[in-house]
């Protein structure tokens, strides 16, 4: 019975050893416990929070130029629009393929915007102040018409009214030249 409670003693010493050698240097491994500094804020300042499409901010805060003065920050959409679009007509195929090989302040990933990106850009109109130039006439959307597959959404700038085009033209003949604005971000 002796030999039975000395060999149990015998075993829980070994576990006890070999714990104690296992778990000291994982403890030494682990490093302080305690933090090196206090810990950061957890609530974003307005500038970090992305757009959520509700706000309506007049055109001095609305908009900020980037990319070296190249393109415009609309901060109410997030996007990020070509300040001075390119004045040559062009069919929707072409400016889709335009928009998506430009380089505008040494960056590429442009591409033609949607209509709803278009519209939520001018309202009924660009608000005053805005810094856009070159703006003038209508403006190809990317979005396809639902009902003509031949067809796509044009933006008319002075007017603020989208309406069908047909993808094959680069002009109408009551309304003018159709010209590309290429946008970055969002979709």
């Amino acid at each position: 019975m002796r030999t039975k409670r000395t060999s149990a003693k015998a075993v829980i010493l070994f576990i006890a050893i070999i714990g104690a050698l296992l778990l000291v240097p994982c403890m030494a491994a682990a490093g302080q416990l305690e933090p090196t500094a206090p810990p950061g804020p957890t609530m974003k300042t307005l500038d970090e929070i992305p757009p959520t499409w509700s706000q309506k901010l007049l055109a001095a805060q609305r908009f900020v130029i980037v990319l070296d003065g190249e393109g415009v920050l609309d901060k109410e959409t997030g996007l990020v629009w070509e300040k001075s679009p390119d004045t040559s007509p062009r069919n929707w195929n072409n400016a889709i393929e335009y928009c998506y090989n430009k380089i505008v302040g040494g960056r590429k990933g442009w591409r033609l915007p949607t209509v709803e990106e278009l519209t939520s850009l001018i309202g009924t109109t660009l608000p005053s102040g805005h810094p856009f130039q070159n703006l003038v006439g209508l403006y190809w959307s990317n979005t396809e018409l639902a009902s003509d597959p031949a067809g796509a959404w044009l933006v008319d700038l002075g007017s603020g009214v989208a309406g069908p085009g047909n993808k094959s033209l680069n002009y109408l003949p009551t309304v003018g030249e159709i010209r590309c604005w290429a946008v970055r971000g969002g979709q």
